[in-house]
């Protein structure tokens, strides 16, 4: 009988044609078109744990799975073998043995988000299901100011939709900045957050997109999206860094912005620490 093993495997896809991660009766789901491929391509049923179970819409640079299999396929198989078994929105940056018992969820310590804007007078027919369009101007520094509030450890319930979901609404944010970029460039972005500006002077135009990195212990549902929606108001003027203080000590969602669409949001980097393998 062949061993059990523990595989960890990063995965990007663009979750425009999905229902979420999560197995759901109403779409095709990512971790249904995952664990047929895997169980295709090991030839044995397979069921995988995802680090964030992303929602409709929701894109990811650096999902991380795990899974046991008895197949004997070496790591680099299931990264240049499996994807004949995926759709082309969906693949497999890499794979690794990880140690018994890795649980890509529960062992996560931290995940990095990152949320993209398109903030340009022309609305762009390519970027439509891969950053949210801003036609009217949105001042950085006081968004960057306001997601500075944000740093620490704070009950985040204002931002959490149809609170409570989990038995507690308090997570640690260690980084939530605002940048402003010229491009945006998916592939190469996750290894950290993208030098904002250059040493030359550059007009509005020429940095166009706004990125909202955000990196905590964990997220609670449509946090990172309600976060973006109020941060939104404060770059319109019309709120400032004070007013995104009260909110989170008011813990009312109903203070807080809109909730922010799908599409503009990226999982970008789950991190495990130094004892998990693989």
């Amino acid at each position: 009988m062949d061993a059990v093993r523990t595989i960890r495997m990063t995965l990007a896809y663009d979750g425009t044609n999905y229902c979420g991660w999560q197995v759901q009766p109403n779409g095709v789901s990512l971790q249904e078109v995952v664990e047929r491929a895997l169980s295709q391509f090991t030839h044995e049923p397979v069921r995988v744990v995802a680090s964030g179970r992303t929602d409709a819409g929701v894109h990811a640079v650096g999902q991380v799975v795990s899974f046991e299999t008895t197949s004997t396929a070496p790591c680099r198989a299931f990264v240049q073998g499996l994807p004949i078994h995926l759709p082309d929105d969906v693949v497999v940056r890499e794979a690794s043995e990880a140690e018994a018992g890795f649980n890509a969820r529960f062992d996560a310590k931290s995940k990095w988000y990152r949320y993209v804007i398109h903030n340009s007078v022309i609305r762009s027919p390519f970027l439509r299901t891969n950053a949210l369009w801003q036609r009217s101007h949105l001042d950085d520094e006081a968004m960057g100011s306001a997601a500075n509030v944000l740093v620490g450890t704070h009950d985040f319930r204002c931002f959490e939709t149809n609170w409570p979901n989990r038995s507690s609404s308090v997570r640690t944010i260690s980084r939530s900045q605002v940048s402003r970029l010229s491009s945006w460039q998916v592939w190469n972005s996750d290894s950290g957050p993208d030098v904002a500006r250059d040493s030359e002077p550059r007009a509005e135009t020429d940095l166009p997109f706004l990125c909202f990195d955000v990196e905590a212990d964990g997220f609670l549902y449509n946090m990172v999206r309600a976060i973006v929606g109020t941060l939104i108001h404060v770059g319109r003027g019309r709120w400032t860094a004070d007013d995104m203080r009260r909110i989170v000590e008011k813990g009312d969602r109903a203070l807080a912005g809109e909730t922010a669409p799908a599409h503009g949001l990226y999982l970008m980097r789950v991190d495990y620490g130094a004892s998990t393998g693989g």
